[in-house]
């Protein structure tokens, strides 16, 4: 069974007495512990289709399928539960509260789950641990570089043990050498812990490190096929 599965999505949006459809009947799946890329232009559906991925968005028609549950079924807590529990969001923009250290960003979306406190701040430690971030539990984001920032956010992502990744633009405001060390991440994530990873991003160089890549245009998927040699 797959982990993702889209049945014929269409995301359809009313402007005025024009039907704007940013999906057009979208079917594919992903396995757990793939790692794939989804590329396209601006206004090509490739965000629209993450949003849907991440449960922010419901089809106007199909269904998408997470982890066997169709998913326009739920109700909005419902929803609201497994973007907790299943899925971990890494943005662009890093969406860090500025006055609010790194380990009380990464313990955010345990306060949702009941976690005790001790509980909570072991599991944050051990989260930063892992991006590398041993040491900085206390910096705020403005005494952390951009690198940084994105490793915190990913830190958050990875934190209440959720199998699924969705990265959108995860490097778009980094330089070249940060981007490739957080890229090097995702794929050690992806290789040690069998996280299975969804990045949307616009650069071939950044896509190239996935293992498989699927190209939006005007809301239909135009190609979809494995990287030949992953980096």
């Amino acid at each position: 069974m797959a982990l993702i599965e889209a049945r014929t999505i269409s995301k359809i949006y009313r402007l005025g007495d024009i039907d704007l459809r940013a999906l057009d009947s979208i079917s594919t799946t992903i396995g757990k512990g793939e790692f794939v890329a989804i590329m396209g232009q601006s206004g090509s559906g490739k965000s629209t289709f993450m949003n849907v991925l991440g449960c922010l968005d419901t089809p106007t028609l199909g269904h998408y399928l997470l982890d066997g549950v169709d998913t326009g079924t739920l109700s909005r807590d419902q929803l609201a539960e497994i973007r907790n529990k299943k899925l971990g969001f890494v943005f662009q923009g890093f969406n860090l509260l500025s006055r609010t250290s790194a380990i009380e960003n990464v313990e955010l979306p345990m306060l949702y789950n009941g976690h005790q406190a001790s509980e909570r701040r072991a599991r944050a430690l051990d989260a930063l641990k892992s991006v590398g971030l041993e040491g900085r539990e206390d910096h705020h984001p403005n005494q952390l570089s951009g690198g940084q920032q994105q490793r915190v956010a990913i830190a958050r992502a990875l934190v209440n043990d959720a199998p699924i990744i969705l990265a959108d633009e995860p490097t778009g405001n980094l330089d070249t050498k940060t981007s490739v060390e957080i890229m090097e991440l995702f794929v050690r994530l992806n290789r040690d812990s069998g996280m299975t990873v969804i990045l949307v991003t616009h650069e071939p160089d950044i896509a190239a490190y996935s293992k498989r890549i699927i190209r939006f245009l005007d809301g239909h998927i135009v190609s979809d096929e494995a990287v030949k040699s992953n980096k």
